[in-house]
């Protein structure tokens, strides 16, 4: 099976989130797309970022539903901070019998370079690739005809977590922008506010 693993801290999983998962898991060769929770960075300070397993309910309340996604915490067990390199080695003796993918947006891409082993990711990983709305788009990176890699035409999600949560804490309704029972325990954990 082809998983396309995309990385975030999903603080907190919001519509955008789903439907970038959702058409990759539809409109690409990946049949599935597991979410990877990145736990909280102990060298990082943690201002507004909600535990490691209240971010990983989130995202399963955000993906159940969905057959083709779901939620990841391959990374909480792993010495921190975590390279994906060492992620994709770990999920890979974990789950043998599948390819795995990265999924990133091109912003990310434009910086892939230097990421700790980024030739040895590129080498042994195909990266699936979604528009942002920024200065430098794909062909203006080193990448540009990579076999390995594949850029995707996904809708362009320019919604963000940051400004959900000054949203939440500043009284906003934030309702359309979050799957309803990840709003749901938000609001009755009381959570960014």
């Amino acid at each position: 099976m082809k998983i396309g693993l995309y990385f975030g801290s999903f603080n907190p999983v919001h519509v955008g989130h789903l439907v970038i998962a959702n058409h990759m898991a539809e409109h690409s060769d990946l049949d599935q797309v597991w979410f990877v929770v990145t736990p909280h960075n102990p060298f990082k300070k943690k201002t507004s970022l909600l535990d490691n397993y209240q971010r990983l309910e989130l995202v399963y309340l955000a993906t159940k539903d969905y057959d083709k996604l779901s939620v990841s915490n391959i990374e909480f067990n792993l010495p921190q901070p975590s390279y994906t390199i060492n992620t994709l080695v770990h999920i890979q003796e974990k789950h043998p019998n599948h390819e795995f993918s990265l999924i990133m947006g091109e912003d990310n891409l434009n910086h892939f370079h230097k990421w700790k082993n980024s030739d040895v990711i590129l080498e042994n990983h195909e990266i699936y690739v979604y528009p942002r709305l920024s200065k430098n788009k794909v062909e203006d990176t080193p990448f540009t005809g990579h076999p390995k890699i594949h850029v995707i035409n996904a809708p362009i999600m320019e919604l963000s977590s940051t400004f959900i949560r000054n949203c939440i804490k500043t009284g906003k309704n934030v309702k359309p922008m979050l799957p309803e029972n990840v709003w749901d325990y938000i609001d009755k954990m009381n959570f960014y506010r």
